[in-house]
């Protein structure tokens, strides 16, 4: 939808973009079985690690962080793995007017916090406070934070809502999780929330938000941004029609 949006945008015909079901156990036979004719792969939970490991190099921000969202053909037919998921946060955080080297607070510790991780190193952060429920997730981390060169300050759920005075409040946890937030949380000016939610929207912690004069920016945000960064590494257009893929995203969600 969005790629093939920016492929008729950009002139490229006969390209297209398809859906695959693949199980993570099959990732490799279904990688080894592509023809010359496929320029890069995108992969969704739970292949992305795997995909960095099938992968012949990758760049310091995907071995990093331990996933691979990107997998892009080489001219020797060999696949280079990114997290492009890093990079389109760092400009959707840029574009909300997050200032250089952000302080940042992260709730939860999944995959998307990582990519968090990732991103706030980018911003030129030295520092991130992650918020999670158990202590354990957080030290799982710490490998990446350490590759990405940044110090991790561990916080519990009960002192989420004490948090938000960070340049940069990035949500990555389930639907309904931050929910109760949305109405204990005392808002900084010049913060910027990014929310990884985007079905439903806003969630009531982005409404809060909103309403105090919060930039935010959603998981649809993101969603363009990593794929802008996908479309220029598939077809080497630079830069990808943004305005072109943002208006068939947008339009999608709209019909949900």
């Amino acid at each position: 939808m969005i790629h093939n949006a920016g492929y008729a945008a950009a002139g490229l015909d006969g390209w297209s973009y398809v859906a695959i079901e693949c199980a993570e156990a099959e990732l490799a036979a279904q990688i080894g079985g592509l023809g010359p004719e496929w320029a890069g792969l995108s992969l969704t939970m739970p292949l992305k690690e795997e995909a960095l490991r099938l992968a012949a190099s990758a760049t310091v921000v995907a071995r990093a962080t331990g996933a691979a969202n990107t997998l892009v053909r080489r001219d020797d037919g060999s696949w280079h793995a990114d997290n492009t998921d890093v990079y389109g946060m760092v400009r959707v955080l840029r574009a909300a007017g997050l200032c250089p080297s952000p302080a940042v607070t992260v709730l939860g510790g999944g995959g998307t916090c990582r990519a968090a991780l990732g991103a706030a190193a980018e911003l030129g952060a030295t520092s991130v406070t992650v918020v999670t429920r158990r202590p354990s997730v957080r030290e799982e981390l710490r490998p990446a934070a350490d590759a990405l060169g940044l110090e991790l300050a561990g916080a519990d759920w009960a002192d989420a809502a004490k948090l938000f005075e960070a340049d940069a409040v990035i949500s990555t946890v389930p639907k309904g999780a931050a929910d109760h937030l949305a109405a204990s949380v005392d808002w900084r000016p010049g913060t910027v929330l990014f929310d990884a939610i985007y079905d439903p929207w806003p969630t009531p912690l982005a409404a809060a938000a909103e309403k105090s004069g919060i930039s935010v920016v959603s998981g649809l945000d993101l969603l363009l941004g990593q794929a802008l960064s996908q479309f220029e590494q598939f077809t080497g257009v630079t830069p990808a029609p943004e305005a072109a893929m943002r208006e068939a995203l947008f339009e999608a969600a709209s019909r949900r």
